[in-house]
């Protein structure tokens, strides 16, 4: 799977979370629902200061079996006291670029890197959704490295 090592500046993200981990077998319906609390639940429309449209998938707070994962957006300064305010840190990340559907197109990918030897550093990945094509969906995943 290719991917590119892009350098990039701290970013602070503003959603919904949720513990969870690879081996919850209610993973799925953990992430899916936060998805569907940030839309369907009109969260979205609340967060202030977006940078952009991109939604952002953040996984942080890495634990030995389990992460944080956060449904958000990019803002250029948190201010929203009842979401969740999460920092992705500046540094080194490879970036690997999806196409395809939605969903299965990021668990494909999340597969194929899964089984990467990258030197990760677990300080915060994150998928960037470019555009809200359902079947046409244009992805960035970031892994951050050491």
């Amino acid at each position: 799977m290719n991917y590119q090592i892009v350098t990039l500046a701290e970013k602070t993200v503003v959603g919904v979370s949720a513990v969870t981990g690879n081996n919850d077998p209610k993973m799925g319906e953990i992430i899916s629902g936060l998805w569907e609390k940030l839309y369907q639940g009109g969260v979205n429309a609340t967060i202030k200061n977006k940078v952009n449209d991109h939604a952002i998938g953040l996984y942080s707070d890495y634990t030995e079996d389990q992460y944080c994962v956060t449904a958000g957006n990019e803002v250029s300064k948190a201010a929203n006291d009842e979401l969740t305010v999460k920092t992705i840190p500046a540094g080194k990340y490879a970036k690997f670029s999806v196409h395809g559907h939605m969903v299965t197109a990021v668990a494909e990918a999340w597969g194929e890197i899964w089984k990467l030897d990258l030197d990760r550093s677990f300080t915060g990945d994150f998928e960037e959704y470019l555009n809200s094509d359902w079947e046409e969906a244009d992805i960035d995943i970031y892994i951050a490295l050491k």
